[in-house]
């Protein structure tokens, strides 16, 4: 990334890209939390604000960003419940003096109690309908949540990136080394078909707004089994998440068939995210606001802990997966 390109993203150049729309600002600009992106609140002439976001350069291509808004447009139009970009004369994706930003209807909300069975089985309907969607095709453009990509190439970076404490690398290169081969191995044993997906529904990324539930930000939308969209709402102990599952599984069933072999998932998938997600900081840290918004990251502590959780999780991957036996 050119950190220049990011600092010429003034407010002012935000107005002026919102303002080459049509639109008539107020001249108020607020930024939001958002890292991987520029995400900002403008005020609108005698409207509702809107929410502008400004994509980092390089990491998705013209078309991978439009196959993403064109799937969220497409649920849209059938009243699932995400948030879609506002398109403008059929478009979406807009350039201004080099920066491709996209509009969005202001939704705000609060997190949601996924303690709340009743609160699952309502996700687990939301998310049938988006996977019903996502099973017509594929993406063509955006690439697969894969052991190779999430996996193997996040090892590679974190090995070559020079953040890695010297005392920690021989115990991070052999522990991955083991923890990638057995999630090959569980993989290996479960045939699922890659479908569209949401592809980072974590609680953060659910809002709760006049009692319904929204799902946002589909910008790490990849094609995946269906259980990447899952996981990351169970918490808990082993009957919390059983309980959970059960829940979203009957919700879901209401509109998609699930295939409970992706049970064996849960942790193979846990595991990739730990590593993609370590990646993703260290690749980002040139970036002046991760240094800011994470600070813990890139310690001697921080690394440590990692390989002690690399480590546990390995442990979890012998582990019987879930089952729903006696739900």
């Amino acid at each position: 990334m050119d950190l220049a390109d990011y600092a010429r993203l003034s407010p002012d150049l935000v107005l002026d890209a919102i303002e080459s729309l049509g639109y008539l600002t107020d001249a108020r600009v607020f930024a939001l939390n958002s890292y991987e992106n520029r995400v900002y609140q403008v005020g609108i002439e005698e409207a509702e604000p809107l929410i502008a976001k400004f994509y980092r350069p390089n990491r998705w291509s013209d078309s991978q960003i439009n196959e993403e808004h064109q799937f969220a447009l497409t649920l849209s139009a059938q009243e699932i419940p995400v948030i879609a970009p506002l398109a403008i004369d059929g478009r979406s994706l807009f350039d201004y003096q080099g920066y491709r930003f996209a509009l969005y209807p202001r939704r705000g909300g609060h997190a949601p109690e996924l303690e709340d069975l009743d609160t699952l089985f309502t996700l687990g309907q939301h998310l049938g309908r988006i996977h019903a969607l996502g099973k017509v095709h594929p993406f063509a453009a955006r690439p697969e949540i894969s052991i190779q990509s999430f996996g193997h190439d996040s090892r590679q970076f974190v090995m070559e990136c020079g953040l890695l404490p010297d005392s920690l690398k021989d115990a991070y290169s052999t522990l991955t080394e083991h923890l990638l081969d057995k999630i090959e191995t569980v993989v290996s044993t479960i045939d699922y078909t890659p479908i569209r997906l949401h592809g980072d529904c974590h609680p953060g990324n659910i809002l709760v707004r006049y009692d319904h539930l929204f799902i946002v930000d589909l910008d790490d939308a990849r094609n995946g089994p269906a259980m990447q969209d899952m996981w990351m709402l169970l918490s808990g102990d082993r009957a919390q998440k059983t309980s959970q599952l059960s829940s979203l599984i009957e919700g879901y069933e209401e509109f998609c068939e699930f295939n409970y072999a992706e049970f064996a998932l849960v942790e193979p998938l846990r595991a990739l995210r730990m590593m993609h997600y370590c990646a993703w900081l260290a690749k980002r840290w040139s970036d002046p606001a991760f240094p800011l918004a994470f600070p813990w990251f890139n310690t001697e502590r921080y690394w440590a802990e990692h390989v002690l959780e690399l480590r546990e999780q390995l442990a979890e991957l012998d582990e019987a997966p879930l089952s729903l036996q006696g739900f």
